[in-house]
């Protein structure tokens, strides 16, 4: 063994790693532009101060997350720039600070459509890299300190704080916060992250990136890595398909509000309760993924997810939906975390942030397609649109099946903090790979 790879499987102080990345999520998701929290927010500001028709509200926000599809090039950037020679924490101290610039002109700015969607492009692309460097950092110490299963449990459970919060508070925000206070609180929290980057714990950046893991090459040679790297095809494609649910959003929200006759707020308060009910499901994840392998996690999740949206096609009352709403959260627990698990663990060496962002923009993009196809299903029939759209999510979950089948062995073979000598040899023969 070498020395390096002896050092990477070495006993890492994980409360001090979970201290340091459950503010940062925490900080990277409130403040993400496209998030749950500020996307109810800008649209409450189009439908209520602008005035926007619900096809200018839809077309904002498909337009102003272009640079979300893009993410696997602020990606690239991530794995190969190095700002002031501090890496991510480089990228946190740029483009949180101008991140807040951003958002400091906007709430200075008087409230238009053309300027909020200029400074809703400009903020979504700085602030791409942020969460690139966030992204490409906890992919790459949790595969140098063996705890993928762990960080993506930290993940799912605080990052969903920002949806529930949303999902509950989205009417008193839109009353009692003015466009301008939005803008004032996000520009706060992004300088929040780049207060944070002075931080350096040695449980997290202590030779982080001298170890194997970390190298990278050029951008043409780790361009060829991505392209050859047989682990990223089916964790991209799966998160794909985890995320295309026409079951969901638009959908359903028409659904309830015009089929059942109930409140808009039901469907808020079902979002809510829905990632609420994902919590207890991710702790018991961080907990077993130590004793079970990814392999069984991923079968196990895959198969108890496909008939999640199923109890949708049955609710007749909004009581009905808000009670359904925690079995079917519950039921998607395993597999969200079991796929966020699978893609930190399939990241090359040096290219964490490039299939990070991949996956990211990939999550992004499937869920607004699946959004697309939902109004169009729904729009089919009165009687039986919404059935199609929860039949069409069960097929779509149903195809991940097949594709667990493509994940190479070796990688989802062992358990969360059990070191894994083929996936090491294989690490050490794709560096090499280049110079031959």
């Amino acid at each position: 063994m070498t020395d390096n790879v002896a050092e990477r499987v070495a006993p890492s102080n994980t409360g001090q790693v979970f201290l340091y990345f459950t503010p940062l999520t925490l900080l990277v998701y409130l403040v993400l532009p496209h998030g749950y929290l500020l996307d109810i927010a800008t649209s409450y500001m189009l439908k209520n101060q602008l005035h926007a028709t619900a096809m200018q509200v839809t077309l904002f926000r498909l337009l102003v997350t272009v640079p979300v599809y893009l993410s696997v090039v602020f990606g690239f950037t991530r794995d190969l720039w190095n700002p002031f020679g501090l890496r991510d924490r480089g990228f946190f101290l740029v483009f949180a600070p101008l991140s807040a610039a951003i958002f400091f002109w906007m709430s200075w700015s008087t409230l238009s459509y053309g300027g909020l969607f200029i400074g809703t492009v400009l903020v979504m692309v700085s602030f791409r890299f942020v969460a690139a460097a966030y992204q490409g950092l906890m992919a790459l110490v949790g595969q140098e300190k063996l705890m993928s299963g762990r960080l993506s449990a930290l993940w799912n459970i605080v990052n969903s704080i920002p949806y529930i919060v949303g999902g509950f508070a989205a009417g008193w925000i839109a009353i009692h916060v003015r466009p301008s206070e939005t803008f004032v609180l996000m520009a706060v929290l992004s300088l929040a992250i780049a207060l944070l980057a002075l931080w350096k714990p040695r449980s997290v950046f202590n030779h982080t990136y001298d170890q194997p893991l970390a190298k990278a090459t050029d951008l043409l040679g780790d361009i060829k890595r991505l392209l050859r790297h047989r682990a990223v095809y089916p964790a991209v494609l799966i998160m794909f398909f985890f995320q295309f649910a026409p079951g969901s959003n638009t959908a359903l929200q028409y659904f309830l509000s015009n089929h059942l006759h109930v409140s808009d707020e039901i469907y808020g308060d079902f979002n809510g309760i829905f990632v609420a009910a994902f919590l207890p499901v991710f702790l018991l994840y961080g907990y077993i993924c130590k004793f079970v392998s990814l392999r069984k996690l991923l079968w196990w999740g895959t198969v108890i997810t496909v008939p999640q949206m199923i109890p949708l096609a049955f609710i007749q009352t909004g009581t009905e939906a808000l009670i359904l709403a925690v079995p079917i959260g519950v039921m998607g627990g395993i597999a969200a975390a079991a796929y966020y698990d699978l893609s930190m663990r399939s990241c090359p060496p040096g290219l964490q942030g490039a299939l990070m962002m991949m996956v990211d923009g990939v999550y992004l993009l499937s869920n607004r397609a699946g959004d697309v196809l939902g109004v169009e299903l729904y729009n089919l029939s009165p009687t039986y649109g919404f059935l199609y759209c929860v039949l069409a999510t069960t097929a779509v979950y149903a195809l991940i099946l097949p594709l667990l089948l493509l994940i190479p062995k070796y990688l989802i073979a062992t358990t969360d903090g059990q070191r894994n000598p083929e996936f090491d040899a294989e690490v050490s023969a794709e560096i090499a790979a280049p110079a031959e």
